[in-house]
């Protein structure tokens, strides 16, 4: 593109003065000097041409890649007929989509609100589960993350996000993850729902005990507290299965859905409830609405995600290619145990839990120097995150590799020096 260094560095002085300086310098410091421009499938490209593999996939939305044509086509198509509901009238896509979501959440969920993201549908099922039961108290857990709005913030287990905004919402209280009996001391008569991530995302990609959340399940049913199971980042199939509650047979009360349900081409958000749960919004259905919820545009792009999951085996290769992805990564654990002290995951949700978080700066640079784009999980920088597209090849894997191996012999030869 002519003149990419000038727009460049107009987009860059735009950041500085109208978004975030921060942020600006942030990016500059991680060696993305650079605009994303177009993407396809896998790969991004910048607006001097050069690519790069996604291996964080928009923190889980690109599960599909980018531009998945049959997302784009179903999009395209409804904004020829309507892009935004009239709000009066019966809105096809949004009904289309609702059955969907019906058939392949686990159990017998069945009702569903849409949103326009994760954290407005985590602010939903709080808000369903309050009403529900007539009950106030949400337990969540220590190192979680279920957003940043003042609700989901409530619930949100990273007091680095929460402090600057006290006081939050009352009734919300925290235990560690994985640990079943600080559960079961926190859980009471009074409690509203135990809101937890099957596999924590942000905390680091911290995978429970195979028995945790059958445990939370139990405990949720003697006292008559719901569970609200966030998978907004593990769920349409990220982790080899269509949702990572089935990985441990537990069927909750209330589901959260966003990331990769809008196909990677529009941002939509869900809760979805059993049919109990939904009694008090039976009787009264205007007491949670939202004017972009549901529109047309991101329903139609809905559909047509989860049947590409379904035509395309979707959930298969992401177990498949993350069980590939895993052996590689863990035998680089071996050979540099200096630096890396963990790597864990299911699917394609993978960590890798650093020795030291200052290496993490170093890998990252690298990393996209060679074209591959990775992040940190955003509680946790010692943990670098692997998310890429669900349709990545086994050739592109094996580049990460080689590109990662590259950046820890750096790594390597730096710690020796100090």
């Amino acid at each position: 593109m002519p003149n990419s260094q000038k727009i460049i560095n107009e987009t860059i002085e735009k950041y500085e003065k109208y978004i975030n300086p921060a942020v600006a310098k942030l990016f500059r410091f991680m060696g993305l000097s650079t605009i994303e421009w177009e993407a396809q499938g896998n790969v991004i490209r910048d607006i001097e041409g050069k690519e790069y593999i996604d291996c964080l996939g928009g923190y889980g939305v690109f599960s599909l890649g980018h531009r998945h044509p049959k997302v784009v086509e179903a999009v395209k198509a409804q904004l020829d007929l309507m892009p935004l509901s009239s709000k009066v009238l019966f809105d096809k896509p949004m009904a289309d989509l609702a059955e969907l979501l019906a058939e392949i959440t686990p159990g017998d969920l069945q009702y569903s609100f849409f949103v326009n993201s994760g954290a407005e549908a985590v602010e939903g099922s709080l808000k369903l589960a309050r009403l529900h039961t007539g009950r106030t108290k949400i337990i969540a857990t220590t190192n979680s993350f279920h957003g940043k709005t003042l609700g989901a913030l409530s619930a949100t287990g990273r007091e680095m996000f929460r402090d600057p905004f006290q006081p939050l919402l009352t009734g919300f209280s925290h235990v560690p993850f994985g640990d079943i009996d600080s559960l079961r001391e926190a859980v009471d008569d009074d409690t509203a729902a135990v809101i937890i991530e099957p596999i924590q995302g942000e905390g680091g990609i911290i995978v429970p005990p195979d028995t945790y959340l059958a445990s939370v399940r139990e405990i949720c049913d003697k006292t008559g507290a719901l569970l609200i199971c966030d998978e907004i980042q593990t769920g349409l199939a990220r982790t080899g299965k269509m949702f990572a509650v089935e990985h441990y047979n537990v069927i909750p009360d209330i589901i959260t859905t966003a990331k990769a349900l809008g196909g990677g081409v529009m941002p939509i958000g869900a809760f979805t409830a059993r049919p109990h749960v939904w009694d008090k919004y039976i009787i009264s259905p205007f007491l949670h609405t939202s004017t972009f919820g549901g529109n047309p545009l991101a329903c139609a792009a809905g559909v047509a995600a989860i049947k590409v999951i379904k035509e395309e085996g979707l959930i298969h290769k992401a177990e498949k290619s993350g069980n590939y992805f895993l052996g590689k990564l863990r035998s680089l654990a071996k050979a540099y145990p200096q630096i890396i002290k963990e790597v864990r995951g299911k699917g394609l949700m993978i960590g890798i839990e650093l020795t030291k978080e200052g290496i993490g700066g170093l890998i990252l640079s690298e990393m996209i120097d060679k074209g591959v784009l990775i992040a940190y999980t955003l509680n946790n920088p010692k943990v670098i995150r692997i998310e890429p597209p669900l349709i990545v090849t086994e050739q592109q894997i094996d580049y990460v590799i080689d590109a990662f191996t590259s950046a820890l012999e750096k790594a390597d030869s730096m710690l020796e020096d100090l």
